[in-house]
């Protein structure tokens, strides 16, 4: 018998996620979405739409009683009324897992509690607290908001005494921590699913590159060795050992100068940095996000072909309608989101560029430097 799924949040996420679900006619008849967007990107594709804010109560509550199961491609939604509507609706990640992960705080206290490795971190609720924290952290430091951050749009670095006073007056009115610099090597992240039976798989570990904190491009399989692949993949198996609630997480982590694993942060739900999966990998991460919510056995997660996902992102001297982007080359994929208007650095869709036989990640990288102009946004003229 087939379900009704609501998702909080209908942006790229969703819209993959709804895309998915067509491939599971059996087990989903049909998806309602709340967000604030009219013809967002989900609602483009074919699901229904609430349109409200993500933390809108009446909202959620309209969604549980429509849906039998809710999942959420945001962190955005309201924990407290979502555990309030469990009884008209199952809700995947659990909502005590939302609310831990919500606020990073919390999320590295939970995280240190299970003893998983996190960097040093405080909480900070006054200047005095601040300048303790910098005694005991030293230069560069993060100083970082608990709440609705993404992007890096919630952190400010530290480098130097002059930049303390900035820093706090930038946060004003906002819960925060500090946390301890970690000059680390590489960033890289697992993809992670945990089905509502307890069975749990992970991808393989992948690298992630930046650009002004908001992520670039993703290489599939990461240029580690074989020990810290493991090291990450049992890491993340652990983390997911006990998060309670099923669904696809995204594990952000460091490897630091010797090699030693970190995590950042964790994401409750399908990730930017899987979206390789769409091409590479035997399961997508979209797929296995349905399918751990729904109970069913999870798909296989081995890469079966080396991939790099580049993010198409707006122009950041430019915002307002833009010319279509197309790309014709050979074994390369292009996503985009249906987004009519392009903002500075807004995440308009992606592409995959798949190995043929017998390529590596050396020649995907200098494929990859002759497509990047080819995707620069232009104003439609």
């Amino acid at each position: 018998m087939g379900k009704i799924l609501g998702i909080i949040g209908g942006g790229q996420l969703g819209m993959m996620i709804v895309e998915a679900a067509k491939k599971l006619p059996e087990h989903i008849t049909k998806i309602i979405i709340l967000d604030p967007t009219p013809n967002c990107p989900a609602s483009q594709v074919g699901a229904e739409q609430i349109i409200a804010d993500f933390k809108d109560e009446q909202a959620i509550i309209k969604l549980a009683e429509k849906s039998d199961i809710i999942t959420y491609e945001i962190e955005s939604g309201n924990s407290d009324v979502l555990k309030s509507v469990e009884n008209k609706a199952e809700i995947e990640p659990s909502p005590e897992t939302l609310r831990i992960i919500q606020d990073k705080l919390l999320q590295k206290s939970f995280l240190n509690e299970n003893n998983i490795p996190v960097p040093e971190f405080m909480k900070i609720e006054s200047m005095s607290d601040l300048e303790e924290g910098l005694k005991k952290f030293g230069y560069p430091v993060l100083l970082k908001a608990r709440r609705d951050a993404y992007d890096g749009r919630g952190n400010f670095k530290i480098d130097s005494h002059d930049q303390i006073q900035k820093a706090y007056n930038y946060f004003i009115g906002q819960k925060l921590m500090l946390e301890k610099f970690i000059p680390f090597k590489m960033e890289v992240s697992v993809i992670a699913a945990r089905n509502t039976k307890g069975q749990i798989k992970t991808y393989p570990l992948v690298e992630n590159i930046h650009e002004e904190n908001i992520l670039r491009e993703t290489i599939a399989p990461a240029r580690v060795s074989e020990n810290v692949a493991k090291k990450a993949e049992r890491i993340a198996s652990d983390i997911m050992n006990v998060l309670k609630g099923a669904g696809v997480f995204g594990i952000e982590m460091f490897v630091t100068q010797d090699d030693q694993i970190v995590i950042n942060e964790i994401a409750p739900r399908v990730h930017n940095s899987g979206h390789h999966t769409l091409q590479s990998s035997e399961t997508s991460q979209f797929e296995q996000h349905l399918r751990a919510i729904l109970g069913l056995e999870l798909g296989g997660t081995k890469l079966v072909r080396h991939t790099i996902m580049y993010n198409i992102l707006g122009s950041k001297s430019f915002e307002g309608k833009y010319k279509p982007i197309f790309i014709s080359e050979p074994n390369t994929y292009l996503k985009m989101y249906g987004k009519e208007i392009s903002k500075p650095l807004r995440k308009l869709g992606h592409f995959n560029l798949v190995a043929k036989e017998g390529e590596t990640i050396t020649d995907l990288l200098k494929t990859m430097e002759l497509l990047k102009e080819k995707v620069n946004t232009q104003p439609l003229s």
